[in-house]
This record gives C-alpha cells, sequence and structure tokens, in this order.
C-alpha cells in the first residue's frame, strides 16, 4: 500500500463530497484519536487497572496458556 497515494485519494474524495454526515465523521475520527482513554477513566477504574499492575508485579497471575489447560 503506497500510504501518500491512499492520502491524496481520501483527499480528492473529500474534496468533492457535499455531505455533512461524511465530513463531520472524518472530523470526529481525527479528535477522537487525540484523546488519552486514561483521563476518561474514573478513579475506581484506574485504580483497578494499577492494582492489576501490582499484582503482576508481586507474581500474582496465571498465564493463559496455563489457565487454557486447565479448562480444556
Amino acid at each position: 500500500m503506497n500510504i501518500q497515494l491512499e492520502k491524496l485519494e481520501l483527499i480528492k474524495l473529500l474534496a468533492e463530497t457535499n455531505d455533512e454526515s461524511i465530513i463531520a465523521s472524518i472530523k470526529n475520527i481525527f479528535t477522537s484519536e487525540k484523546k488519552d482513554f486514561w483521563n476518561e477513566l474514573t478513579a475506581e477504574q484506574k485504580f483497578e487497572i494499577e492494582e492489576g499492575g501490582r499484582q503482576i508485579d508481586r507474581g500474582e497471575f496465571i498465564l493463559y496458556e496455563d489457565l487454557m489447560k486447565k479448562y480444556r
């Protein structure tokens, strides 16, 4: 895939459209990519994720492969 060619094709399609919903959707894609999901989480969600990291650091986890062996 030639990324530059893909960009030019998208620019052409965008320039030719008058559909406001398409333009709004594209704009939404670019603005949503800039958000850091961490800032959208609650304090409780952040704590749970951090606690999971601490559990891994303490060795309190099961490997996926071992879990699958147990239930197959």
